[in-house]
């Protein structure tokens, strides 16, 4: 009685720790379960000795505890939350969903807004080849002739942003660490990949990790630690502005591993 209280106080400790950590209801009762059979091995420690058996009813003795232990393991493994990558995929498509559809609506108006930003500059540029008596050469070249770079650069800025925003998505710093923040040692620092890697072979190890392997890095590699689901959970031109982004990074102050090519 004394351990089988120790042991239902410890559970009862173990459960508070839990639920005061968010953990959830089935780890809980876990750590309770676990309690208790610590409790109980201690009983059967102070328990008699069996009998002495012959070796048929020793054999069969054996045989039975070792079916209803697996039976008890096997059933209670079952009632432990499984991982199903269907339901990740489903996680991701719920996180996604709402960027994609804001993205939708906001095209029309983002086109606009491009388009009177485009027309601001052209006018300007009016004005200015005016003033430097640029009227024919204007009339030559078209006043567009100045708008594309004030185009390309807005649209380089947002897609740098789409880039940025997708390493957040896909919490890509759990695994690596970038401007100092982030990482788990499970992957290789990116501080400098841009000095590495193209963004057309960034875009290729996300979908595609087998595809290059970090130096020190041979065992996570082999393990397959990058996960293998971006392919199909992110669209083309987010893997492109994401492996676009990371290309940026070019500081060569930090130790990042060397890629090697592998398939």
């Amino acid at each position: 009685m004394k351990k089988l209280s120790i042991g239902l106080v410890v559970g009862g400790a173990l459960v508070g720790l839990a639920r005061a950590l968010d953990f959830p209801f089935v780890f809980q009762m876990m750590f309770f379960g676990q309690a208790l059979f610590g409790a109980a091995v201690f009983m059967l420690l102070d328990a008699p000795s069996l009998k002495t058996m012959s070796g048929m009813k020793s054999g069969a003795a054996i045989v039975v505890f070792y079916i209803v232990l697996c039976t008890v393991c096997i059933a209670g493994a079952s009632m432990w939350p499984q991982f199903d990558p269907e339901d990740e995929k489903g996680k991701i498509a719920k996180i996604l969903a709402p960027k994609r559809a804001a993205t939708e609506q906001g095209k029309a108006e983002e086109l606009i807004a491009r388009t009177k930003a485009l027309d601001e500059q052209v006018k300007a540029l009016e004005v200015r080849l005016k003033a430097l008596g640029g009227d024919q050469q204007m009339a030559k070249e078209g006043p567009v002739s100045g708008a594309p770079p004030v185009v390309a650069k807005a649209a380089t800025g947002d897609f740098m942003k789409i880039g940025e925003e997708q390493w957040q998505l896909h919490e890509c710093y759990n695994c690596h660490k970038l401007k100092g923040e982030g990482g788990k040692k499970r992957g290789p620092e990116l501080d400098n990949i841009g000095s590495y890697l193209t963004a057309a072979e960034i875009k290729q190890k996300i979908f595609n990790p087998k595809s290059y392997m970090a130096e020190g890095f041979e065992k996570e590699w082999e393990k397959g630690k990058m996960p293998d689901k971006f392919k199909d959970v992110m669209e083309d031109s987010d893997a492109t502005a994401l492996a676009t982004w990371l290309s940026t990074f070019k500081n060569t102050s930090v130790n990042t591993p060397k890629p090697i090519k592998k398939t």
